[in-house]
């Protein structure tokens, strides 16, 4: 929800941009070298696997607090293809990610070793793995990890004179550490934030990682999320690889890109770097999400439109919505309220006037009898309210944020609130069992929106509900109204190190829980912070799934490492503009490399009214998200796409193909869950040698092989798009190609209502013909579309197909609930060959799925006559359809367009989608 008119309205852009400015001065200048190192004083082999070694201070410095005077290093290959370096304090326990939130391996024991001891030296410098070598040097400490069968060098921790970083250092609230980097390497990740610049991460651009309420119209400051992860791609003599490196901590830090060097500034916690082979960049995320949680299945319907505003004040307005949608023939699956349909703003509650519940019950009985769903938004600021069943229900069981042993009182919505506590087993109970009360007793909801979990607060310090004026009272309802003091003072509130907070080195707590507040077992909101939205997200999707016994969605603002294992995500309060349009495709770029692959922006903008141009080209760029959804703030005018006709048009266009492709679009939901494999990716994804790509922020692909090239400016009716090399087809009009030889850039025509997409040779997609919603569109027969290279003599495509029971927690095969179906194509001279390989199919098959036409495009010459056997059976022509198009060519790439290709159509076919088939014919070919 936006807080821009409100809580960021104080902070004009340009005021904003200002601070901005004067900040980069200071913090980006020559950095000072902090501390004098460590020195390695014993190494040996762990009992568990692994090295356990023990590093010294070699000299104390005051800056930031003193040193620790002793570490703990712990290094294992956990993986062949992941590697742990672990340094925390040696003798007595550290903040960490707790174990219980994200699983992992717990290093050794701390120990009371026998300092210095002489022959406990492991006796090589080097610690190899299958694909990764870990590399020491005694004193000063240093570490490198270096890739086995290249010999290069990816993470290298020493440090000279010459450097403009210095040694490690790691003090109580303030841990250092840095890099050395190549120049040439094109480096993504450290998010969230919105990066003008694109994908590929620039120098001397501030990263800084700690969750926050900000709009995501302000640039390069830190966001809701915290993800300290970057991948690393290299280009070497043609050659690409790529790995990734993790930081896991959760406390606040900078990390400076120098460009040559990348430093990390921590306030607390400990040194938890994972290392990532890959050397691909899907093979990185594989390796990634294999660790901290492969994404969450989404079922189908989350894949359809989703349709969303703040200030749909009733159920009659929504019921108008809907019937909007279907007058003007756009799909829709999923209904969305913001905070309307609450009491006051509470949590769990109806408003008794405006959404009273038989009166939205009626509502949601029948979306759900056209096939569409219902969700709802929670924040997570529980309403002081002795009155109010979820709050004395959570007083009883002492489930909220504590501040000197009284939950901690801050403001949101509903006045007054206190903040659960997730990190509590109790409070994971007690929100599991509102939200099943919340459903049974209200609204059958179909999901849930969890939103202000970085946490917001409009107020900042301890604070006390006002005994001399009312609270909330008249004024904004964003205003803090409760009366609260400065509790700064602490070392919590006020580090030695000073984060670039908010791009203006804000106090941490400010307007968010005071972060010598207090959770579970003691632990404290300075560490714990930026794990709130992960914990929330966590307990949201056990509550919908232990009650439900459904798959479960749930939309997240505030993310971690991990969270994509629970949630989707939505890039926050973006702006009706131009630039936030180009923006929105770096930032979902970058949660797919995060492990959070359903994603996607405001279509439209949340705030404030579009331009009906910008709605436009939108919607033909939004209908491509993974996540697609309209939504807008309550003081914009209403942005619906059929208020504009021409928008309307568009919608139709852009999201009738989205639903075509909902089969493959939902089979990449498939992958993503069993291998990280991001819905939306770079383009570098699947043409990593293209170093043209490596900063491409203007295209992306969904897949492998199904390019989107969306209209960013305004007033163009044209666009500039990157072609790999290979044969390219229009999928709005397939006779339409693109052949490019080495990779370079086309002007495409673009009209209003037209965005370019394009499906790669070599390929066979799997579509359908669409719907007015998700499920209609789910029982039309099928059409596969093969693609083979212009004017190929002899080819091969395949493609990929995953169906399955989409109510199920579960997304996987075994049990009979699910089928998976991959496609081949073979053209040899005159004859294509197709057939398909089915691993249980009696899913498939239960629900009378076939395919009904193939399309195969690029072969060479134009056909005559044609023969068609099915299984070793002649097809007799009445029951089935022929035709064919020669192909056109847009391109003007290579002066070589003389390549004469045709699109052959054979369609009446009834072939079983769930049974092994093999299609042959025979054509006479004309050259």
């Amino acid at each position: 929800m936006l807080l821009s008119t409100s809580l960021h309205s104080t902070f004009s852009v340009s005021v904003l941009f200002l601070l901005f400015a004067l900040q980069l001065c200071t913090v980006f200048s020559t950095p000072s070298k902090i501390g004098n190192g460590y020195r390695l004083i014993s190494i040996e082999e762990s009992p568990g696997g692994g090295l356990v070694g023990l590093l010294q201070v070699k000299q104390k410095t005051n800056t930031y607090g003193p040193d620790i005077s002793y570490l703990q290093l712990f290094v294992k290959h956990e993986t062949q293809d992941r590697l742990r370096v672990h340094i925390t304090d040696a003798e007595q326990e550290r903040w960490e990610v707790p174990y219980n939130l994200l699983p992992r391996e717990q290093p050794p024991p701390l120990k009371k070793r026998s300092l210095g001891r002489k022959g406990s030296l492991f006796t090589d410098s080097k610690y190899s793995g299958n694909e990764l070598i870990f590399s020491y040097t005694t004193d000063p400490f240093a570490f490198s990890v270096k890739r086995k069968s290249t010999g290069e060098t990816l993470f290298d921790t020493s440090s000279n004179e010459s450097n403009p970083y210095g040694s490690l250092v790691f003090k109580d609230q303030y841990l250092e550490i840095s890099t050395k980097l190549p120049s040439s390497a094109a480096i993504y990740g450290l998010g969230e934030n919105t990066q003008p610049g694109g994908i590929r991460l620039h120098p001397n651009d501030p990263y800084t990682l700690y969750t926050t309420d900000i709009s995501a119209i302000n640039l390069n400051i830190d966001l809701y999320g915290s993800h300290p992860v970057y991948m690393d791609l290299r280009n070497e003599k043609g050659e690409a690889s790529a790995h990734a490196v993790l930081l896991l901590n959760s406390n606040g830090m900078d990390v400076f890109y120098m460009g040559t060097s990348l430093t990390y500034k921590v306030i607390g916690g400990v040194f938890d770097f994972y290392f990532f082979a890959g050397p691909s960049p899907l093979a990185v995320i594989d390796q990634y999400t294999a660790f901290i949680g492969r994404p969450a299945p989404m079922p189908y319907w989350a894949l359809g439109f989703h349709q969303c505003r703040w200030g749909y004040h009733n159920v009659s307005v929504l019921e108008g919505v809907v019937e909007g949608y279907k007058k003007a023939r756009i799909p829709l699956d999923v209904m969305w309220t913001d905070d309307d349909h609450m009491d006051a703003a509470k949590d769990f509650t109806l408003d008794p006037i405006n959404f009273p519940r038989k009166k939205i019950q009626a509502f949601v009985e029948k979306i759900h009898s056209q096939g569409m769903k219902y969700i709802v938004l929670i924040d997570p600021g529980i309403n002081v309210n002795s009155s109010y069943g979820t709050y004395v229900r959570g007083m009883k069981n002492d489930v909220f944020i504590k501040y000197d042993g009284e939950p901690y009182l801050a403001q949101v919505w509903p006045g007054a609130v206190y903040f659960p506590d997730y990190l509590n087993p109790r409070t994971v109970s007690w929100w599991a069992d509102e939200i099943a009360r919340f459903h049974d007793e209200l609204i059958p909801v179909d999901g849930l929106w969890i939103d202000m979990n970085e946490v917001s607060n409009f107020c900042t310090g301890k604070c006390q509900i006002p005994t001399n004026h009312p609270c909330p009272g008249t004024g904004l309802p964003w205003e803090c109204c409760l009366d609260c003091k400065n509790i700064t003072k602490t070392r919590w509130d006020e580090p030695p190190y000073k984060i670039n907070a908010s791009g203006s080195h804000v106090p941490l707590g400010y307007k968010t829980i005071a972060t010598s507040a207090v959770h579970y077992n003691g632990v404290l909101e300075y560490n714990a912070h930026s794990l709130y939205g992960f914990s929330q997200a966590i307990a949201t999707h056990k509550g919908l799934l232990d009650h439900l016994r459904k798959r479960p969605f749930v939309l997240s603002r505030s993310t971690f490492v991990g969270s994509g294992a629970y949630a989707a995500h939505w890039t926050g309060d973006n702006k009706g503009t131009w630039n936030d349009l180009l923006y929105s495709i770096s930032t979902m770029l970058n949660f797919g490399i995060f492990g959070v692959p359903m994603v996607g922006s405001d279509i439209c903008g949340f705030y404030p009214q579009p331009t009906e141009e910008l709605c436009n080209r939108w919607i033909e760029l939004g209908a491509f998200y993974p996540f697609s959804r309209d939504h807008a703030n309550f003081a914009s005018p209403r942005q619906e796409l059929y208020q504009w006709d021409s928008v309307a048009e568009s919608a139709r266009n852009a999201l009738g193909m989205r639903y075509k492709l909902l089969p493959y679009l939902y089979t990449l939901n498939y992958e993503a869950h069993i291998s990280g494999a991001p819905i939306a990716r770079p383009v570098f994804f699947s043409f990593p040698n293209l170093t043209e790509s490596y900063g491409l922020s203007t295209q992306f692909l969904l897949g492998s092989s199904v390019m989107v090239s969306p209209v960013l400016k305004q007033g163009a009716t044209t666009v500039e798009a990157l072609f790999p090399p290979g044969t390219w087809y229009n999928l709005f009009d397939m006779t339409k190609t693109v052949i490019s030889k080495q990779g370079h850039y086309l002007t495409l025509d673009a009209p209003l209502h037209v965005i370019n997409v394009h499906v790669y040779q070599n390929t066979i997609l799997p579509m359908q013909q669409g719907g007015m919603t998700s499920k209609e569109a789910r029982m039309t027969p099928y059409t596969l579309v093969i693609t083979f290279p212009a004017g190929a003599t002899d080819a091969e495509a395949k493609g990929k197909l995953f169906v399955d029971d989409d109510e199920r927690p579960e997304m996987k095969m075994g049990d009979g609930s699910a089928s998976y179906i991959e496609f081949y194509a073979q053209l040899t001279r005159n004859t294509v060959k197709v057939w398909s390989e089915v691993l249980e199919g009696e899913f498939a098959l239960s629900k009378g799925w076939t395919i009904e036409k193939v399309a195969v495009l690029g072969m060479a010459g134009r056909g005559e006559k044609l023969a068609i056997e099915v299984d070793g059976m002649p097809l007799v022509e009445s029951s089935a359809t022929f035709s064919h198009n020669e192909l056109s060519h847009v391109d003007k790439l290579e002066g070589d367009n003389q390549k004469k290709g045709m699109m052959v159509e054979v369609g009446g076919l009834e072939l079983p989608l769930g049974k092994n088939f093999a299609m042959t014919w025979k054509m006479g070919i004309k050259g």
